[in-house]
């Protein structure tokens, strides 16, 4: 049984995250009725980005060129190296700090069950990069799940390796938040790596 270019046009639709059948279903309604225009130049963007979009030789992060803009900043600090587990999480840092070091992109984090090692990671690069001494700080910013914990781990013991301080971001209770309102988890990781109050 052949599949329609509607249902094809639906299926497609489903490979975003978070998007299920119902969803897609909507989508693909919508363009056909009210945005074929707009419909024509998703297509033509998303089919130019999959051609053109690659990954910065130096960090890993999505470049259309061989070097991506950060990395071939000279106004950026290369002593300061922030390890992020995606592109998502690096310009999270840049909108809402003012971070001016350089980035690596590790484009997800340790997790053997799935077949992703250090290898996957980049890793072996990481190491190179760290290997050459201008790297002083790995700031290591992987999220606070059991494969970014890990992750962070790895990435401490091969910063130490290469003479180099890994720091790590705090984690804990949000500003704002309600101690009653905090997971037990993220609380009981806030109370036991608690710091001294500046004066």
């Amino acid at each position: 049984m052949t599949t329609s270019l509607l249902e094809r046009l639906i299926e497609a639709f489903r490979i975003l995250p978070g998007v299920g059948q119902k969803t897609a279903q909507r989508m693909a309604y919508h363009v056909l009725e009210r945005e074929r225009e707009g419909g024509k130049r998703l297509a033509e963007t998303l089919g130019e980005a999959i051609e053109r979009i690659g990954h910065c030789v130096r960090c890993r992060d999505f470049s259309e060129t061989e070097l991506c803009a950060t990395c071939a900043s000279p106004s950026r600090d290369a002593h300061q190296l922030c390890i992020v587990e995606s592109p998502a999480d690096r310009l999270a840092i840049e909108q809402a700090t003012g971070y001016r070091g350089l980035y690596f992109i590790l484009q997800g984090r340790l997790s053997p069950l799935d077949g992703i090692g250090p290898r996957e990671l980049g890793l072996d690069q990481l190491a190179e990069r760290l290997a050459e001494g201008e790297v002083q700080e790995l700031i290591i910013a992987t999220n606070p799940t059991v494969e970014g914990e890990a992750t962070a781990h790895y990435l401490a013991q091969l910063a130490r390796q290469h003479d180099v301080r890994p720091s790590r971001l705090a984690h804990g209770v949000p500003l704002g938040g309600e101690l009653e309102y905090v997971d037990r988890g993220t609380l009981s990781h806030a109370f036991g790596t608690r710091s001294e109050m500046p004066r």
